[in-house]
């Protein structure tokens, strides 16, 4: 049975009595990098036990990081965090290899996970449910075992995003992986969603599990001044520096990004800066060396801890995603960090990524795909005075602190994972 989700955890639960344990499943943790990996951290600080089941790293490049092997089971301890790992099998190319990794995890997760945590009691898993959601499978799996509640922090909606992506178009196909959301989302204790849009949705899928918005944030440190050098890269430095960092692949439509390019390729001190690695990265390379654009840089992946410097130094910021219902609902958690930032952002989505920068007065907003519109926005920006794109920046950064502070969210967190301690404790 389903409980109250505005029910608050009872005083004998409360962080000051005793230290909650808790379990995070994610198939992606430190070294690649992902939110969890300071939530985690985050976590530790407030007094909280932490440990995690994750798979071998190998994102984004889909080859097992150096130090790591794809099969057999491995421990280590990060920063003071617990960490198990499970065989996976790496990603690779294709769709094929991509489906493979999403199940090896799932099937190492019911085979493994339970021997190499035998003996240990927590008093909440924790689920990172970004793309597979099936991970959340184990982690029910061990709830029942462990006797614990498990709360599924959505980051994406299944079955949508397999079709907007192009990774599964098969109608029956995402009819039984839909029929595998529901149960998932049915015998989860708590649902967090990451944005306001995902709750309708999810809702339809999850009968009565309670749901709740949780949005993502960043490490503060994105919003104080980053010190220390930084690594040189080609047109950061030079006139007006249109920056994209992340993920770079299909529901980004990276494409948009080369057509601005060309469109814009006779305004000498405009750049395109693409920070980072994916699926789309090669394609993009191609279409720079076949166009011979000069104002589109792409110097790959670089460090976390080099990001908040980097995206300081950008004269705007630039998030992009493809045109598909999905996406409308969809805040990519890079928008969290431009805020904190505080540099001008510009968007070429739909939904509520665009309207959040347009309530927060941080930038332009302009349709998804658009290349022509986001071209034109960036003129716009870069004909502005230096001061309005400045206070266009200040704007973010207080939304930011307002709507998205890293450290109060962590203190949500808790204050979620407690209650569901205090749930399970009372039905028993």
């Amino acid at each position: 049975m389903h409980r109250d989700q505005n029910l608050k955890p009872s005083k004998n639960m409360g962080s000051d009595d005793r230290q909650m344990k808790i379990l995070i499943v994610s198939q992606y943790f430190w070294p690649e990098c992902f939110r969890i990996n300071e939530v985690a951290k985050s976590l530790l600080g407030k007094g909280v036990v932490v440990e995690v089941l994750t798979g071998q790293p190998n994102y984004p490049r889909g080859k097992i990081f150096s130090g790591y092997r794809a099969w057999g089971c491995q421990r280590e301890t990060y920063q003071g965090i617990k960490i198990n790992r499970i065989p996976l099998l790496p990603r690779g190319r294709g769709g094929w290899r991509l489906a493979l990794n999403y199940m090896s995890f799932v099937v190492s997760g019911l085979v493994f996970a339970p021997w190499m945590l035998r003996k240990k009691k927590f008093d909440v898993i924790f689920v990172y449910a970004l793309s597979p959601i099936l991970q959340a499978i184990p982690a029910l799996f061990l709830g029942r075992i462990k006797g614990c509640p498990v709360v599924l922090w959505v980051q994406d909606l299944w079955p949508e995003s397999l079709s907007a992506t192009g990774y599964i178009r098969n109608k029956t196909v995402l009819k039984l992986v839909e029929r595998v959301v529901c149960f998932i989302y049915r015998h989860t204790d708590l649902l967090l969603v990451q944005s306001k849009a995902f709750e309708d949705p999810v809702r339809v899928l999850a009968s009565g599990t309670p749901i709740a918005y949780y949005p993502n944030s960043v490490d503060d440190t994105f919003a104080v001044p980053a010190k220390g050098e930084l690594p040189m890269v080609d047109g950061l430095d030079e006139g007006f520096s249109v920056m994209f960092a992340g993920n770079i692949g299909s529901a980004q439509a990276v494409e948009v990004i080369v057509e601005a390019a060309s469109l814009l390729e006779e305004y000498a001190d405009i750049h395109f800066v693409v920070l980072g690695e994916g699926s789309r990265w090669e394609w993009m390379r191609e279409e720079v060396r076949n166009r011979e654009l000069n104002n589109l840089h792409l110097p790959g992946r670089f460090p976390v801890e080099t990001m908040p410097g980097f995206m300081q130094k950008a004269s705007a910021l630039l998030v992009t995603l493809a045109d598909q219902e999905i996406f409308k609902a969809t805040i990519p958690s890079k928008v969290q960090a431009y805020l904190a930032a505080g540099r001008p952002i510009l968007a070429c989505l739909n939904g509520e990524g665009a309207n959040l920068i347009t309530e927060a007065g941080a930038g332009l907003a302009v349709p998804a795909e658009n290349a022509r519109a986001l071209a034109d926005a960036i003129l716009q920006m870069y004909r502005m005075p230096p001061e309005e794109r400045e206070a266009m920046g200040t704007r973010g950064r207080l939304y930011y602190a307002e709507h998205f502070s890293h450290d109060r969210l962590i203190d949500q967190l808790i204050t979620h994972l407690w209650s569901e301690c205090g749930h399970q404790e009372r039905a028993k």
